[in-house]
């Protein structure tokens, strides 16, 4: 099972890149290639714990179907989500956040398992490792971009707490 794993510093506060990394909003501006937008679930505003999205993307010269629940979240130190339904076999992704003096270091743990077999492991090692990690890389710099200046006002709600 390939694991990416990411670090990157950004140089905002704990509680915003926190709230960025689970904001619908956020997630549909940082895929903007690939044209993810959530269709099913949780819409808009901030993905809670416990709750679905089912987001619809073109990925590999395909519109695919991907839905995933949130599972465990600890604010502001880290949440994971699941994939329930799509092309994986399995993918989770950890979010971990870390309060620096200076901003935050975000890390991402990011696993999945390719469907059918051998040529599934024959992708992951061929391309897909590194479609996956450049994917996540892209979706970090604009998080890190929005969170490092005031185009954060224009996605995060103004008052939602984590519950």
């Amino acid at each position: 099972m390939p694991t990416i794993h990411l670090t990157t510093l950004i140089h905002a506060p704990v509680e915003r890149v926190f709230d960025l990394s689970r904001c619908i909003k956020m997630h549909e501006k940082s895929t903007t290639g690939t044209n993810e937008k959530a269709v099913g679930g949780t819409y808009s505003a901030l993905i809670q714990q416990g709750e679905t999205v089912v987001w619809q993307a073109r990925h590999l010269y395909k519109t695919r179907i991907h839905k995933t629940t949130i599972p465990v979240m600890r604010p502001y130190w880290f949440f994971t989500d699941e994939m329930k339904e799509g092309d994986f076999k399995s993918m989770v992704h950890h979010h971990h956040f870390k309060p620096i003096d200076n901003g935050t270091i975000m890390i991402d743990e990011f696993n999945f398992e390719s469907p059918y077999g051998l040529i599934g492991k024959l992708a992951n090692v061929l391309f897909l490792t590194k479609y996956m990690k450049r994917f996540l890389v892209q979706r970090n710099n604009i998080i890190k971009e929005y969170a490092e200046t005031h185009k954060w006002k224009t996605v995060l709600p103004e008052k939602e707490t984590v519950r």
